[in-house]
């Protein structure tokens, strides 16, 4: 008797293992930004070790950064490493600056989990042309190609001000330049990085949006898309970008989001409560992935630290899991 009870749970356990493994596990989706932009924030490798310390397995970096590349070397770490926006000009014109971009910032570093390159950040918005984006894109392929290296994907990130229309399935692209890239990206199989913050479309449309629909925290369906029911801001959000490629002809590319967050101070519905329950619940939600797309989505916090040197708006400046001295701006679990 006792060798059949054994034996049954001995099954008992290796169908729980089945089960635990058929379900997305968050933390392998999610990753955190890291800026710079702040005084007395901690080097290179104790960032590293922090974010190995609280089980961040992604990092997103605004430049090539040679200090927080060294560091991240065997780390395994998954990274995306953005052009800065000024750079993409001579990326896009001379295909021999695209070659010696990728040989200084991604030959000359080993043991690097480079998954993408974006070539810049909301261009437009942040600085550069958006003309440049496309070519800039296409030269770091072919540089990335010729040196082995194609497994890496080249990408740009947008805000969600490049695109329009709703309920979700009525996204489209607002912005021209965004029909090519979208075309683009389906024919390398890269993703579409998408920065999506619902704080931003809350405080802009506090008489239509609930906070608690911001926030991952309404009790039940808001918006009622045809078949698709939300119940947060986030998945409408990164379901009009499904759309918006859907209606660019580009309907297989995948969408990462490259940076999600809430201030903890410094503006409207800004306190370490609400940026608390937003970035937890964010963490939580990544795994279901969205209506329209019900997989695991990939997701970066934004950001690691808060930066004192942000601006010009003050919220800028606490957008950060973590202070400068390494503590937490509130309890935060990965």
């Amino acid at each position: 008797m006792a060798g059949h009870r054994a034996c049954m749970f001995s099954v008992a356990l290796a169908l729980l293992g089945v089960l635990l493994g058929s379900i997305p596990a968050a933390v392998q989706s999610i990753g955190v930004c890291y800026g710079v932009n702040g005084d007395g924030l901690p080097s290179a490798s104790e960032v590293v070790q922090l974010y190995q310390s609280n089980g961040i397995t992604g990092m997103r970096i605004y430049f090539p950064d040679a200090d927080a590349l060294q560091a991240l070397s065997g780390s395994n770490i998954d990274l995306i490493i953005d052009v800065a926006n000024e750079d993409l000009a001579s990326l896009a014109s001379d295909r021999a600056a695209a070659t010696a971009w990728v040989q200084t910032n991604v030959q000359a570093h080993q043991g690097l989990n480079i998954k993408y390159i974006a070539a810049g950040n909301e261009v437009g918005d942040q600085g550069g042309d958006t003309g440049n984006i496309l070519p800039a894109m296409q030269n770091l392929d072919a540089a990335l190609s010729a040196a082995g290296l194609g497994g890496i994907k080249v990408s740009t990130s947008v805000s969600q001000g490049v695109t329009a229309g709703y309920p979700p399935s009525q996204g489209t692209f607002s912005a021209g330049y965004m029909g090519p890239i979208a075309q683009y990206l389906a024919t390398t199989g890269a993703p579409l990085l998408a920065n999506v913050y619902p704080y931003f479309s809350y405080v802009d449309n506090q008489a239509q949006i609930d906070i608690n629909y911001a926030l991952f925290t309404s009790p039940g369906t808001v918006v009622q898309d045809g078949a698709n029911a939300y119940q947060n801001l986030f998945d409408a959000l990164v379901d009009t970008f499904y759309s918006a490629l859907e209606s660019a002809g580009a309907g297989s590319v995948n969408v990462v989001v490259s940076e999600s967050g809430w201030p903890s101070a410094g503006g409207t519905a800004a306190t370490t409560d609400n940026a608390q329950t937003y970035n937890q619940n964010l963490i939580k939600h990544v795994g279901q992935g969205t209506p329209k797309r019900p997989s695991a989505i990939e997701a970066y916090v934004f950001a690691m630290f808060n930066e004192d040197k942000k601006g010009p708006a003050e919220i800028e400046k606490h957008f950060g899991l973590f202070n400068p001295d390494k503590s937490p701006a509130y309890p935060i679990s990965f």
